[in-house]
């Protein structure tokens, strides 16, 4: 682990690797769909679904396309649309259910051993967010449950969205630190290819259950990153916390 010797921080990619947004979106999304009288509709199908329509939106501001746009409106917007290819009218809802919804994305809740595992790796490291989320987001997604982040970086902070090589050589800048300095924690291999191209150490940890029961892919490492554990209290425990 002599890596980890210069290693100042540790930064997470959020949605799938710190948090389970997959039952979250759904225990949100499944009483209105009841109140819809939609219950033909999955809600962890009408999750994915939601998900699904993540990347493309980004991928408009990334391109430049469309200037940054913070995460929360791109949600918003592909909330409208998941809704509509269901057939349903996001009208229906009215504009307060309908933001209440797209708050889902606040209020998700960690895998069961996150917060234990950060809490370890904090005694050793500054942990902090790297997400494509926004600043009110992730503030008020740590509130709620309890994540112990030493700061909230990110998408917002540096204008720029994962795997843009900006969001990460930005976000060691802001910490005052160089890439090689900072360590990206991701469930996701390309996240992590991304971060390594740019000078920064890697950490996998395994969600195999992110996108539910058949997930097929990011099951294992698909390079030999710098540290890999089984969860992140296996990870401070690699890396001495």
């Amino acid at each position: 682990m002599t890596r980890f010797d210069t290693v100042k921080a540790l930064v997470f990619d959020v949605f799938g690797t710190v948090v389970d947004w997959r039952e979250g979106i759904a225990r949100d999304a499944a009483p209105v769909l009841a109140q819809l009288g939609r219950r033909d509709i999955d809600p962890r199908a009408f999750a994915d679904a939601w998900r699904k329509r993540y990347q493309p939106a980004m991928e408009e501001c990334r391109s430049g396309r469309r200037a940054w746009t913070r995460l929360d409106v791109l949600h918003r917007e592909n909330l409208d649309g998941v809704l509509q290819d269901h057939g349903i009218d996001p009208a229906q809802l009215g504009e307060a259910a309908l933001d209440d919804l797209n708050r889902a994305w606040h209020r998700l809740d960690p895998w069961p051993e996150a917060v234990a595992g950060l809490t370890r790796l904090k005694r050793k490291f500054i942990i902090a967010p790297l997400s494509n989320g926004n600043i009110a987001l992730m503030t008020n997604m740590a509130k709620r449950a309890g994540i112990p982040w030493d700061a909230i970086l990110g998408a917002e902070v540096v204008q720029a969205y994962k795997p843009q090589p900006e969001a990460y050589t930005r976000t060691a800048e802001v910490l005052g630190i160089r890439p090689s300095e900072l360590c990206l924690v991701a469930a996701h291999n390309g996240d992590l290819k991304a971060a390594r191209a740019v000078g920064l150490a890697t950490a996998f940890v395994p969600r195999p259950t992110e996108h539910g029961p058949g997930q097929s892919g990011d099951l294992a490492p698909s390079e030999a990153w710098d540290a890999v554990g089984r969860d992140f209290q296996d990870l401070a425990a690699k890396l001495g916390c």
